[in-house]
């Protein structure tokens, strides 16, 4: 029972580590994320059983929020500090572009208000579905879209980059440079310990918030105990790509394909929009353009402070944008929803 349960577990990871040194082999960007993510995606979506246990997942994000938070040194905090404005800005505008994509998606697709605004909100697949649910959405169609826009995100802005060989011009170093397994062990501890408490607050993407709040706090107090070996963040960019590539079911591309179309053309829109608030952004405030396109983009705090760090561009900056966004986000998502309800029944 034991070897037919970890079965499709043991398959979706097989082939996301060949499908992963496929594409280190052939140069692509994050290639331990995206090539786990299309190759077990395109198999589940072919019928074969596939699965990531959510712990699995819960290490791929625990990897990725220790390794982040390395880099948020005194003086990179003091540098955070000077941009706080501009994050509170791009919160807001994160917040009314899900709005406005929410409505496109509704007069495309034909879905109801309450569905598109939470597809379309630019917040985390399980927490807009759980917040779709409480008020009346179609679950399935707020999880396929999530899974959709943060694919065609992960697939178009690191090639985008890649080929314009955009990488490297916003460096920053973290604070642990050299791993020490006698630190590496009690960082890994603390973090864990992160992880579990700000779980049990039930707080979004805990094993992310968690260890990233602990070793931001570490490293801010210039307490540099370890640097992460690079398999282990490559393993953990190999859980969530997994993990992602997983959530496609075959019937993914078989229901609704007007809805998906729409939902596909709103996230491009999106894009586009994003990009153009992050060019005026790095105009006013001195981030490079590069950087803000990732800190702005609609995609996940995982995704895309990953390719912030592949591609060496502004980690910490896109990390705190995504972060806040998120918790404004999670905090604010149900009352913009009622907001939004009150002034439809007010205007007819």
């Amino acid at each position: 029972m034991l070897q037919i349960r970890f079965r499709p577990f043991l398959l979706a990871l097989s082939i996301g580590f060949v499908s992963a040194l496929f594409c280190e082999w052939i140069n692509t960007p994050l290639p331990w994320m995206i090539g786990p993510l299309f190759a077990t995606a395109a198999a589940r979506m072919g019928g074969t059983s596939l699965a990531c246990p959510v712990r699995v997942r819960e290490a791929g994000q625990w990897a990725i929020g220790a390794a982040l938070g390395l880099y948020f040194t005194p003086a990179v905090v003091r540098v955070l500090a000077s941009y706080s404005g501009y994050i509170v800005l791009g919160v807001l505008f994160a917040l009314v572009l899900g709005a406005a994509c929410g409505w496109l998606l509704h007069k495309v697709s034909g879905v109801d208000r309450t569905t598109a605004f939470f597809a379309m909100a630019v917040g985390g697949a399980s927490e807009m579905a759980n917040q779709g649910e409480r008020h009346g959405a179609k679950v399935d169609r707020v999880a396929a879209s999530h899974s959709l826009r943060i694919m065609m995100v992960v697939a178009i802005i690191p090639f985008l980059f890649k080929f314009q060989d955009i990488r490297g011009l916003d460096t920053f170093v973290p604070g642990a440079r050299v791993v020490h397994y006698g630190g590496l062990l009690a960082l890994i501890g603390l973090t864990i310990l992160g992880a579990l408490l700000f779980k049990r607050m039930k707080s979004p993407n805990a094993f992310v918030l968690g260890p990233l709040a602990i070793t931001i706090a570490l490293t801010a107090s210039d307490i540099n105990l370890s640097a992460l070996p690079e398999w282990m963040v490559h393993l953990g960019q190999l859980f969530i790509g997994i993990s992602l590539g997983t959530r496609f079911t075959p019937e993914f591309l078989h229901t609704a394909p007007r809805y998906l179309v729409s939902v596909a053309f709103c996230t491009l829109v999106a894009m586009a929009i994003a990009a153009a608030f992050a060019f005026g952004l790095a105009h006013i405030s001195g981030i490079h353009p590069a950087t803000a396109i990732l800190a702005t983009s609609p995609g996940g705090i995982a995704e895309m402070s990953l390719t912030a760090k592949n591609l060496q561009l502004g980690v910490p900056i896109v990390t705190a944008f995504h972060v806040t966004r998120l918790a404004a986000l999670v905090i604010s998502i149900g009352p913009l929803f009622r907001l939004a309800q009150r002034l439809k029944n007010r205007h007819g």
